[in-house]
């Protein structure tokens, strides 16, 4: 199965270098939308609701202290399947020319990361996952 890192080697291999903050949001886009069309997770790490927006820790660890990536050698965008590839492909060709700054509002307006962080500051530190469940319901009823 294909991981996180799969997913953000081949984003970026598709769009090239971009901020970190942007490419934690294209990966969770990528995850929310490949989760309604396909009925099945696009990877099997879990997505937690962050101050800044959805961030997957396992990729964070790897680009932490770093604006930019360009490039994820932890990942092999050949693993992914032609599914999880077209569910890639439809997400960067609406978020794909968005700014970060735009992204991470966008899903701080959101249900599943507002849910997430219900009870929290703005700000707050908090790493409580955004569910599969709050994923579909929400961005399978736009």
């Amino acid at each position: 199965m294909a991981n996180a890192h799969d997913v953000a080697a081949y984003i970026l291999e598709r769009r090239g270098p971009m901020s970190a903050m942007k490419l934690q949001k294209l990966v969770y886009y990528s995850y929310a939308w490949h989760l309604v069309w396909e009925e099945k997770r696009l990877f099997p790490e879990r997505i937690q609701a962050w101050a800044n927006g959805p961030v997957v820790r396992n990729l964070y660890a790897h680009h932490r202290g770093e604006f930019s990536v360009s490039s994820w050698p932890a990942g092999d965008a050949s693993r992914l399947s032609p599914a999880q590839q077209t569910s890639i492909e439809a997400v960067l060709d609406f978020y794909g020319d968005k700014s970060a700054a735009w992204l991470s509002e966008l899903t701080h307006r959101e249900e599943p990361w507002l849910r997430a962080r219900r009870g929290m500051s703005p700000g707050e530190r908090g790493e409580v996952p955004i569910t599969d469940a709050s994923m579909a319901e929400y961005y399978g009823s736009l």
